[in-house]
């Protein structure tokens, strides 16, 4: 196999990520990984098996597709969550696997008990409740239906958890919203109480929530950027930072992203660089190609705007992004050569490049555009040698 780039994961940080956040939460917590487009960008069948060797054994998904992925690769006595869509024709599939799964319509809650009649099995169902996300979820007047096709399906259905999810979490700007959803779902729980129906769970912490309101830790909670080493933003951050009086951030990146050297040439002053007339050396100019472009996930916003590491130094992306290469310029690096090791995101010598650093740079957030790498770059394990590259 020959590829253009590929992503280092590293199993240390990971662990070190995980056993950090578990120390902020009661033992007595699950804690669910939440593993949706494709583990955000580090890859779903690559990074499982490092989640399960750190003590992991509950993983959120968005999609019926990510589950079936995690399923094919998690240990026996692992299990998956779906937060998002199942679509009808496969409950049958989902209830039969013993998978558990959000229902927040009623056409969902109906066709899930027709489904588990026909599997005569219970199906592992979690309640969402809009409590002011105004998303999904089921609103407070149609709680009593909802009330009553459970207890007329007592024996069809198994509520795995009662769940709700906040409106920005990590945004302290709307602290007054995330307060009133906090009490809304507390309220309702008891209404789900008062009908008889308790839950094994009461789930409603992502990342933002965990740092900035302990008060929503329950039974779950719904782990995702964080464990990967990313703050939800900094602002949470920089908060959680002060609070504690930490001088060192107690999350690590798990991931790199690297390429190499194509080719290095010199170019005059005075000189347009790649397409366009968007870049004009200045000087006598040694320029370098990279063959990762907008194709690869390298976003073409960061044209004449993203820096890379080479040789221990931080240089600029001249020129437009191409869809399948950039141009760098090295004149300040000394003996640069073919097959340099180039550092998209991560660390070479003391220098860094982090994905905030992208965010920076092209108004995006940490989330985006961990997603936005495609799948298809090969993932290896940082004590493993990287794979065969194009040369």
């Amino acid at each position: 196999m020959l590829h253009t780039s590929y992503i280092e994961l590293d199993g240390a940080a990971l662990n070190a990520n995980i056993k950090f956040l578990k120390s902020l939460l009661p033992a007595s917590t699950t804690f669910s990984m939440v593993v949706k487009a494709n583990a955000y960008g580090h890859g779903i069948e690559d990074l499982l098996p490092m989640i399960e060797d750190c003590g992991v054994n509950h993983f959120s998904v968005f999609s019926l597709a990510e589950a079936m992925r995690v399923q094919e690769c998690m240990r026996e006595n692992s299990d998956v969550m779906i937060l998002g869509f199942v679509d009808d024709d496969y409950l049958d599939w989902v209830i039969d696997k013993g998978l558990s799964f959000y229902v927040f319509t009623l056409e969902r809650l109906q066709a899930t008990v027709e489904a588990a009649k026909r599997a005569r099995r219970p199906a592992r169902i979690h309640i969402e409740l809009e409590t002011g996300m105004h998303r999904t979820g089921f609103c407070e007047d149609q709680l009593p239906r909802v009330w009553q096709l459970i207890q007329d399906n007592q024996q069809h259905l198994q509520i795995e958890g009662l769940c709700t999810h906040y409106a920005g979490a990590e945004d302290f700007a709307v602290r007054d919203r995330i307060k009133e959803q906090v009490a809304t779902f507390k309220r309702l729980c008891d209404a789900f109480e008062d009908h008889g129906i308790n839950p094994r769970y009461k789930h409603t912490a992502c990342s933002g929530a965990l740092f900035n309101y302990p008060e929503t830790i329950m039974d779950m909670v719904r782990i995702g950027i964080a464990c990967y080493g990313f703050w939800p933003n900094q602002e949470t951050r920089m908060s959680y930072l002060r609070e504690h009086r930490l001088t060192e951030d107690p999350l690590k990146r798990i991931l790199s992203w690297k390429s190499k050297i194509l080719s290095v040439n010199r170019v005059p002053e005075g000189k347009y660089v790649s397409y366009g007339k968007s870049y004009l050396t200045t000087r006598p100019s040694k320029i370098a190609t990279v063959p990762v472009g907008y194709g690869y996930g390298f976003s073409r916003d960061l044209s004449n705007n993203g820096h890379v590491l080479v040789g221990g130094q931080r240089v600029p992306v001249i020129g437009f992004v191409n869809m399948n290469m950039v141009v760098i310029d090295v004149t300040e690096v000394e003996e640069v050569k073919v097959n340099d090791e180039v550092v998209l995101i991560g660390q070479q010598g003391d220098k860094t490049m982090t994905v905030s650093s992208f965010s920076d740079m092209n108004n995006s957030m940490n989330y985006e555009l961990l997603t936005r790498l495609p799948g298809h770059i090969p993932k290896v394990a940082k004590r493993q040698p990287a794979p065969a590259m194009m040369g």
